[in-house]
């Protein structure tokens, strides 16, 4: 299948991962004790993609009419996890996927544990 005219779309509250290595001590400084590592009941990951969120309907439009929607387009309950963090999560509610030859993780995300974000103070700006 020809991928190249395609896009990953990560949908509701789902988050894409990129897995790393179980190790004792990550390479972002947190320490994973050895009763984590041996059950390898979590596994961490830099987040690639996220999903919009959790879908959530106007209060005006939960009526007595369901097929009478407006057009006011869809609001999301924010993801909390975004691009670029670094995430600790439930190993057993992941999902593998591979992806233009890459392996990937799709993780929902009450199953991240934690997230790890650089960031950056306004001074530094």
């Amino acid at each position: 299948m020809n991928t190249e005219n395609r896009k990953l779309i990560v949908v509701g509250d789902r988050v894409l991962i990129a897995p790393l290595e179980n190790e004792e001590r990550t390479k972002v400084g947190l320490y994973l004790p050895q009763t984590v590592v041996e059950k390898q009941s979590v596994q961490t990951g830099r987040v690639i993609e996220t999903g919009p969120g959790i879908p959530y309907p106007e209060p005006g439009e939960v009526d007595e009419e369901p097929w009478k929607r407006s057009h006011t387009g869809r609001k999301y309950i924010p993801m909390e996890a975004q691009i670029g963090d670094y995430a600790i999560f439930l190993k057993k509610s992941a999902v593998e996927i591979e992806y233009n030859g890459k392996h990937y993780l799709v993780v929902p995300q009450a199953a991240i544990l934690v997230l790890l974000r650089d960031t950056v103070l306004d001074e530094d700006i």
